[in-house]
């Protein structure tokens, strides 16, 4: 009987416990991997910025010539 005891409580205690603490390194580790990779990528962003900021003015060049009219699909 004390056996059997012993087995639940693991089931109900330990186990959970253990999946809880992998759960949160996982998280740990994913958050302070992603923020190593943008510090080392720097100003990474600035290319996809500049692309952004051309295209919207290559649409409002568009707007303004009156040649943005919607494409048959």
């Amino acid at each position: 009987m004390p056996f059997d005891v012993t087995q639940w409580w693991i089931i109900d205690i330990v186990l959970p416990a253990i999946l809880l603490i992998v759960l949160i390194w996982l998280v740990m580790k994913r958050r302070s991997s992603r923020s190593e990779r943008e510090l080392s990528q720097g100003a990474g962003n600035d290319g996809t910025e500049a692309a952004t900021r051309d295209l919207y003015a290559e649409e409002e060049r568009r707007r303004r010539e009156g040649t943005d009219q919607a494409e048959d699909r």
